[in-house]
């Protein structure tokens, strides 16, 4: 699949604001810094339209972008973001929550991990949530050109395996790099095969 038109269309604070429409959304979600917007920017092909910051965890709102026309790219504000208030990150879990289990629209939800680190108990939970919710989301391992490629094999294995002692069966997952645009192709494909 190749994404021709990409547009920004709203910002919503709350699920009755998302768009009105039936189109298929994709939802982007990962912990703060893991590289989301860099990523939706690369499928896109539009350097500016998710906003990239190096400060983490500025997406507090529901970002949806309008692709090809026909269906939507979903990026959702990063979870286990310390420096945030109590109160603000209850709310964003809030939001993030009923948006995942009440839009009819969503079809899948990428979970964004980042490929450098240990498995992390906060992703953990996220999966598990997923999974106990019956929310169809695929993993998306990111920043894949900071490691050598063997270092990059034996993370993605040890980060499966770690899912094994529960998981009988382990969802799609993709390893990619914005900044070597590897593994667009796949993710797109994949969409398509959805779609």
């Amino acid at each position: 699949m190749d994404i021709k038109k990409s547009v920004f269309t709203i910002s919503s604070a709350k699920l009755s604001q998302c768009p009105k429409d039936t189109k298929a959304e994709f939802a982007f979600i990962g912990r703060s810094n893991v590289g989301k917007s860099s990523l939706i920017n690369m499928l896109t092909n539009h350097k500016g339209l998710a906003k990239t910051s190096a400060t983490p965890g500025k997406t507090l709102l529901i970002n949806h972008f309008l692709i090809n026309d026909e269906w939507y790219i979903v990026d959702l504000p990063g979870y286990g973001f310390a420096k945030r208030s109590k109160k603000v990150q209850e709310d964003i879990e809030k939001m993030i929550f009923s948006y995942i289990l009440q839009r009819e629209q969503l079809v899948n939800v990428f979970l964004l991990i980042d490929i450098r680190h240990e498995p992390q108990k906060i992703d953990r939970e996220f999966m598990d949530w997923l999974g106990e919710n019956g929310v169809p989301f695929s993993i998306v391992f990111t920043k894949a050109d900071k490691l050598g490629t063997d270092k990059m094999r034996q993370n993605v294995k040890r980060y499966l395996d770690s899912l094994l002692d529960t998981w009988e069966e382990l969802p799609p997952y993709f390893v990619t790099s914005s900044e070597k645009r590897m593994g667009k192709d796949e993710l797109l494909d994949y969409i398509e095969k959805i779609l």
